[in-house]
């Protein structure tokens, strides 16, 4: 977790539960907003993604196997 995320984090717990409630709800809507499909990667899914193309290689641990 970057540190930006734990300040976040650590803010948002010193709110009463209502007002945490409103923060998740701004944020939803924050994400919602930069990628409303959810189809856009994080930093780190798009370092394993190029790493994994790179490599020419799937980790198994990333692989529903059932």
């Amino acid at each position: 977790m970057s540190v930006k995320t734990i300040q976040i984090t650590n803010m948002i717990e010193m709110l009463p539960e209502d007002e945490q409630q409103l923060a998740f709800e701004f944020i939803k809507r924050l994400v919602l907003a930069w990628d409303p499909d959810f189809t856009k990667l994080t930093a780190s899914e798009r370092k394993a993604l190029e790493e994994a193309e790179d490599g020419e290689y799937v980790d198994e641990d990333d692989i529903n196997w059932d």
